[in-house]
């Protein structure tokens, strides 16, 4: 690429020492024939060492924005180069730096350190992800009240964006005192002393910890559980599961941890998630407003607070009263099918609709509805709906059953002990009435949405195919879900709530699964079976098809069943009578 294509920046404050430091340093580049930006900036009154450090991060997105096609390396003023290698130079990573203190890669990663990346020289490279992250921290900076350094932003950013980035890490060879110039060193480092003297003053990250850590007591108890439960008869297996499920302890073993090592940021997320579910306004916003002030999101964070927000969204309808509902809220943000579960009750009520956790002990009577969660419906259950993924399982005899999805889950029912259910149906088929949305012109082309299990596999699409993400929760999500849905000519899914609201609207879907992955999808099956009864359709499973759709013939697959008007008239009677048996509170 040759030194054309990059530019070194760096500042340096109004007085003598670094006002030297930059004429040796821009001697030092031109002598290179580096291209350079040094700027001298203004040290206002009071300002201190971590006041002038965290303006870096502006400045260097002032850099990249001024020079959008060459890649731009930050280097401390106090810092020199003896020569640039090519293997920097010429780098194709997004983001290329020392590790923290210099490391080799022997101490990759968080071990021992809080930071990933060494701050006195790195570079940013033009792709629109490598530019993201210092978009990222400088967009942090400018909000924060936090007393944090340029490295703090710079860390918060490559938390957010590294699953989206390369990166090369510098040889600590490479600094002088490491390794000498016949050993591949270049850059000469300098320290004004200041870290030290600030050192516990300002934010930090803290380590990951790379000890192995040994079973939690939760973990070690799912294990035991899950082995006594092999060893048990059939028939005691299945009265240990249910009990074991409706009474909260599978909840209590497959509780997850929020991600990240910070527990002052772990509890904020965590905060927010609790404040989103039981419908403090207040505290839910200052909740964000307090992260979005001192973190990017990664990930994880990013999907949970999204979560959140769909729960808050629910949760915070303007009444004085309110309902609790039960829904399998997770994968965060949240998957299609579960989440029609509140959107649905939603519309039938005008009171606040409160979440149920499915695995966790119900103190309060509460609505269980959509989806194939019926192992888990508890003695206070009310169930409109519900279906099971297998048979082979003993469901709660003692709630109260207003509906199922259909007929194999009222034989399961009653087989349990339970009572005769005699109205069935999945709520999913009432997207129609909930969301009128006319179906008119159609674009000539195929949706293609998968079971979020399915999501990993390398899939060919043909020409005509769009995919789709089955990863919304929010009710906004899902209306532009279906809305883009009736815009196609067909579709072809392998989850079944798609397939359900393709029925509930008219439009032409194929049902499928794919070679390999049959059972990625939890059950033995009988659910699509025992919906299709349950709505009075024509049974249909899921075709096994290759990886390659452009050799599928796809017409062979695609039906185009619809749900009759008077069995939505029965779904709907089901809902609202389960509403009004809850009452509100």
């Amino acid at each position: 690429m040759g030194s054309q294509n990059i530019v070194i920046c760096s500042f340096y404050t109004d007085d003598e020492y670094y006002r030297g430091h930059a004429a040796t340093l821009r001697a030092n580049l031109e002598s290179l024939g580096l291209a350079h930006e040094l700027r001298e900036i203004h040290k206002n009154e009071g300002d201190e060492w971590p006041d002038v450090c965290r303006k870096k991060i502006g400045f260097i997105a002032d850099v990249c924005l001024m020079y959008p096609d060459k890649k731009v390396f930050w280097i401390d003023v106090d810092c020199n180069l003896l020569s640039l290698p090519d293997y920097v130079r010429d780098s194709t990573a997004d983001l290329i730096g020392f590790q923290r203190g210099f490391g080799s890669a022997l101490t990759i990663g968080y071990d021992r350190r809080t930071r990933f990346w060494e701050p006195c020289f790195w570079g940013i490279s033009t792709t629109p992800q490598a530019r993201k992250l210092i978009a990222d921290a400088s967009s942090l900076e400018k909000v924060s009240t936090l007393r944090a350094t340029d490295d703090y932003f710079l860390e918060e950013a490559w938390r957010a964006n590294a699953d989206n980035l390369t990166f090369q890490i510098i040889p600590s060879r490479g600094v002088v005192g490491k390794g000498n110039s016949e050993q591949g060193a270049f850059f000469s480092f300098g320290s004004s002393g200041n870290v030290a003297e600030f050192k516990g003053k300002v934010q930090q990250h803290t380590g990951g910890g790379s000890k192995k850590k040994k079973l939690s007591l939760r973990a070690r108890g799912l294990n035991v559980a899950k082995r006594v439960e092999g060893m048990l008869p059939e028939g005691t297996s299945r009265s240990l599961r249910r009990v074991v499920d409706s009474s909260g302890i599978t909840g209590v073993l497959t509780r997850r941890k929020t991600a990240g090592a910070d527990p002052t940021r772990k509890n904020l997320v965590s905060e927010i998630l609790s404040q989103g579910m039981t419908g403090s306004t207040e505290t839910f916003t200052a909740a964000i407003e307090k992260f979005d002030a001192s973190y990017i999101p990664n990930h994880a964070e990013s999907k949970t607070i999204e979560a959140a927000r769909s729960f808050s969204y629910y949760s915070t309808k303007p009444s004085d009263s309110s309902i609790t509902l039960a829904w399998w809220a997770r994968p965060f943000p949240g998957n299609f099918g579960d989440w029609l579960s509140p959107l649905i009750v939603s519309h039938y009520t005008d009171q606040k609709v409160l979440y149920q956790s499915v695995t966790r002990v119900a103190k309060r009577d509460h609505i269980i509805g959509l989806g194939s969660i019926g192992r888990f419906i508890k003695s206070n259950s009310i169930v409109a709906g519900t279906g099971i993924s297998t048979d082979e399982l003993e469901l709660n005899k003692h709630a109260k059953y207003v509906s199922v999805r259909g007929p194999i889950t009222a034989r399961v029912v009653r087989e349990s002990g339970g009572p005769v259910v005699e109205s069935f149906g999945d709520p999913g088929v009432l997207l129609s009435r909930i969301l009128p949305i006319a179906r008119q012109s159609t674009n000539g082309r195929v949706a293609f949405v998968r079971h979020f299990t399915h999501l990993p596999i390398p899939m060919q699409l043909p020409d005509n195919m769009d995919e789709l993400e089955v990863l919304v929760g929010h009710p906004d999500g899902i209306r532009v879900l279906l809305e883009n849905l009736n815009r196609y000519d067909s579709v072809v899914t392998s989850a079944m709530h798609i397939y359900i609201a393709c029925q509930s609207y008219a439009i032409p879907c194929a049902l499928v699964t794919f070679e390999g992955s049959e059972d990625k999808v939890h059950g033995n099956g009988i659910k699509y079976t025992d919906y299709a009864l349950g709505v009075d359709l024509a049974e249909v499973n899921p075709t096994v098809i290759g990886l390659n759709l452009r050799l599928v013939n796809l017409d062979d697959i695609t039906t185009d069943f619809a749900v009759s008007e008077s069995k939505k008239d029965e779904v709907e009677a089901a809902v609202l009578k389960s509403i009004s048996l809850l009452g509100p509170r």
